[in-house]
């Protein structure tokens, strides 16, 4: 057991006494990690609420010194953790243990197909996601961590990683512009140009209700998307519909979806940022979720090196409204 482990299980050994202060030294294997996402991994009895709050106050100390949540380990810091509320055991739902369709895994990497309707992670009024079930049917797993996120809404490819030297390495990738990630989609409209770059900056804000949103604004980050056109369905019963491959330059949140509809072209289902009237009207002929799923990754593999390309198709769901649309359009 390497020093950081010892050193957890120690502190896990100390968890039915959580009035006693605790202190760990940073080690490699948690360099990197925010200390919010520690210190839910290490605690699970304890709710987020809680975890959050006592770093915002300052009881969570690394060096001696007062850090925000979002602040990243690196080696040799010192942590102290104060003495912690545990949630009664009614108040901790266990999330199921459930696998995902694998397209991909080795000692480094899980790459799973995410069906639409399963959120990644626990919380924003959801118990427990794609990687909490996955530790739950794993036990025997010593890390697994997500990569990046998808929208509880969209479907596709997903990746994890076992490793902490993974996960660090994959996040350089995606920061540096290395990985590729293209997405299907479905929009209302009358898209017209075979390829289209969209450059607009994004803003991300909490709406009074807790609702987490996304616009389009000149403050905003910078965001790049490249549309590509696949296929297009004119005169339909329902209006003129494009099937596009959009090509991620940037991870924003939100980012196809926000692009997409400040253009004029809302995904099809899309509850957020959508036509509901159309959505409504288009449920009874099939189209019963958000059009939009990962289809498509390329990087370098974070141990070897060598190129990993993967494909996930779309789903049977998807595949049926878009049959509906071929034999709807008036060609």
């Amino acid at each position: 057991m390497n020093h950081l482990g010892k050193q957890l299980e120690d502190i896990s050994q100390a968890i039915p006494q959580p009035e006693q202060v605790q202190y760990f030294t940073v080690d490699e294997e948690a360099v990197g990690q925010r200390i919010d996402n520690l210190l839910l991994r290490l605690f699970k009895g304890v709710p987020k609420s809680h975890v959050y709050r006592i770093v915002r106050s300052g009881e969570v100390r690394v060096n001696k010194g007062r850090i925000g949540a979002e602040y990243k380990l690196e080696l040799g810091d010192v942590v102290r953790i104060p003495p912690l509320r545990f949630s009664p055991k009614s108040e901790q739902p266990q999330a199921p243990a459930a696998e995902f369709p694998v397209l991909f895994e080795d000692a480094h990497l899980l790459i799973v197909n995410k069906p639409a309707g399963v959120a990644v992670h626990g919380g924003s009024g959801v118990s427990f996601g794609v990687i909490e079930q996955l530790r739950a049917a794993r036990p025997q797993a010593k890390f697994l961590e997500l990569v990046h996120r998808l929208d509880r809404e969209t479907s596709g490819i997903l990746l994890l990683a076992k490793k902490r030297s993974a996960l660090t390495t994959l996040h350089e990738v995606i920061r540096a512009g290395q990985m590729q990630k293209r997405y299907f989609t479905l929009v209302h409209g009358h898209w017209q140009n075979e390829r289209q770059h969209v450059r607009l900056p994004l803003h991300k804000f909490t709406t009074a209700d807790g609702d987490r949103r996304v616009v389009v604004r000149d403050d905003g980050q910078a965001a790049h998307t490249i549309f590509s056109r696949v296929e297009v369905f004119r005169d339909t019963p329902w209006g003129d519909f494009a099937l596009l491959d959009a090509d991620l330059k940037t991870g924003r949140t939100h980012q196809i979806r926000v692009h997409l509809s400040h253009l004029g072209f809302p995904i099809v289902g899309d509850e957020k940022y959508g036509d509901f009237a159309r959505n409504k009207a288009l449920v009874k002929h099939g189209s019963k979720r958000m059009f939009l799923h990962a289809h498509h990754v390329e990087f370098a593999h974070p141990q070897s090196g060598e190129k990993v390309v993967l494909d996930a198709p779309l789903p049977p769901a998807c595949e049926t409204f878009l049959q509906v649309l071929r034999k709807a359009k008036g060609d």
